[in-house]
């Protein structure tokens, strides 16, 4: 692991999008597919993955979570998940918010892949932000 030991503990926030395309059918029926309801499950992994991902990232560092926060929406013929994560701490916390993204990501494909075999989905990193040390 990096050495971060001299940095100052700073408030850090990131922000995280995934995009899950699925068929027009599939989209219809994501809160009552024969798993359960997709978005609600996958906004909960979402947040847990955030929790655990110094246990799936190798060394990367154990951070304490102050906020984690996973929406999806439906919108069209995609389900958009946007993942933020909060910490005060002496390193970032974007592989937090990309791992809830994509997490939650994988949850809406493995709910659903049983009606739609074609759904692809892709991760991406919007924002990551501090404040000034004092």
């Amino acid at each position: 692991m990096v050495d971060v030991g001299a940095k100052p503990s700073v408030r850090r926030r990131a922000v995280a999008k995934a995009v899950v395309r699925l068929l027009p059918e599939t989209a219809t029926v994501l809160r009552h597919l024969p798993k359960g309801d997709a978005l609600a499950t996958a906004q909960l992994a979402g947040i847990m993955a955030a929790k655990r991902t110094s246990d799936l990232i190798p060394l990367c560092h154990p951070l304490p979570l102050s906020h984690v926060e996973v929406v999806l929406e439906v919108v069209g013929a995609s389900v958009e998940i946007v993942a933020s994560a909060e910490t005060t701490a002496q390193t970032g916390v974007e592989m937090e918010a990309l791992t809830a993204a994509a997490v939650a990501a994988l949850t809406v494909y493995d709910m659903a892949k049983a009606i739609d075999g074609q759904m692809t989905f892709d991760v991406a990193l919007v924002s990551k932000t501090k404040d000034e040390p004092r």
